[in-house]
């Protein structure tokens, strides 16, 4: 039986606190040894109170450095990367040199650099562990199959707030109603993520790099009750789900645990309490992200990279009242299309496409 010794960078974030409870719940499987957080000392020092052997690191005003530090240091073998942005870029990939096994709740690391944090985790033979309740399904999926077995990955979505709403209607949508998520509680950024689907087309970009797949056989379904994580077709038609309450403990507990389950304190789930589990076709045209996001997920590059500033930028604006709800397909689009995509691009080459597409979304 293995103790993992783990760091959580964005340690008071929702996916920290629920990192914090998974440790709680089965101390002899999870040790956290660093935490961190942006700007909020007081919770971070009341976390540290919980862990009271846990190193501390406070990142905002660009201490990127010191997270370099906390997820390179000798005391851990595993690094949870919960950072809403591009700050948790570096430290994942210094956490990989360093032998640490990435665990990735950061949409960005993979959608901006998936091609060169899988290559470096290969070349150091260390393991990403997805902790997004989608990937960490597909990932439970696939334990002993053999990938030339996979047909389609499907992952699953929620629909937001406004699946049902007429397209008409989206351009009346308040920040108020955007950020009344109907299944997850999670930060402001994601929330309205999840209200445009551009966290499913995120999770889109990631899964092709996560599980070395062709952005064709990913691909998305609507599932309002949050109860199939996601799911894994065979080229005999089979398909397996992976089921669960909602709940961002469960994907946290598998990968630390992992290859192993081990009991805790979750609620089981009551399927017959539940009574009736609905899909439904994405509304494509009325909610374009799924569609960019397969358009730079297929061309690779840096416009992954671009297309994740870019709806970065539009979000914020959307969130201070400065643009309406569609605007945030549009102006992601137009920063697109203005775009040269650089192929196999370095980490500066990254970066660089990321500061480009935020000052192009910005005008």
């Amino acid at each position: 039986m293995r103790r993992r010794r783990v760091v959580v960078l964005g340690a008071t974030g929702s996916i920290g606190q629920s990192a914090r409870k998974v440790a709680r719940d089965i101390p002899e499987r999870m040790e956290i040894v660093g935490m961190s957080a942006h700007s909020n000392r007081e919770k971070l020092e009341a976390a540290g109170r919980e862990f009271p052997g846990a190193r501390l690191c406070l990142s905002g005003d660009g201490r990127e450095e010191e997270l370099v530090e906390l997820a390179t240091m000798p005391e851990a073998d595993m690094v949870l990367v919960a950072i809403v942005g591009t700050g948790g870029l570096r430290p994942a990939l210094a956490a990989i040199e360093a032998g640490k096994d990435l665990a990735v709740a950061s949409k960005e690391i993979l959608v901006m650099a998936g091609e060169a944090v899988m290559e470096a985790a290969r070349r150091k033979g260390v393991q990403v562990l997805p902790v997004d309740s989608e990937h960490n399904a597909i990932f439970q999926c696939l334990q002993g199959q053999d990938p030339a077995s996979v047909s389609r990955l499907i992952l699953t979505a929620s629909g937001g707030p406004f699946r049902q709403l007429p397209a008409a209607a989206l351009g009346g949508v308040t920040v108020e109603q955007a950020l009344k998520h109907p299944t997850w509680n999670m930060g402001p950024k994601i929330t309205i993520d999840s209200a445009t689907l551009f966290n499913k087309g995120l999770e889109m970009i990631e899964a092709r790099w996560l599980f070395s797949v062709e952005m064709a056989k990913v691909e998305v379904v609507v599932h309002p009750q949050s109860v199939i994580h996601s799911m894994v077709e065979f080229i005999d038609r089979s398909m397996l789900a992976q089921l669960s309450v909602s709940d961002m403990c469960f994907p946290i507990q598998y990968a630390v645990t992992w290859p192993e389950r081990v009991p805790n304190s979750l609620r089981p789930l009551d399927l017959a309490a539940l009574g009736r589990l609905e899909f439904e076709e994405p509304r494509y045209a009325d909610f374009p992200a799924l569609d960019l996001a397969r358009w730079a997920g297929s061309e690779g590059g840096t416009l992954p990279a671009v297309l994740n500033a870019a709806n970065e930028v539009a979000v914020a604006r959307f969130l201070e009242g400065r643009c309406a709800f569609p605007q945030i397909w549009e102006v992601v689009e137009k920063v697109m299309r203005e775009h040269a995509p650089v192929a196999h691009p370095t980490l500066d080459a990254i970066l660089w496409a990321d500061r480009w597409a935020r000052e192009r979304a910005a005008q």
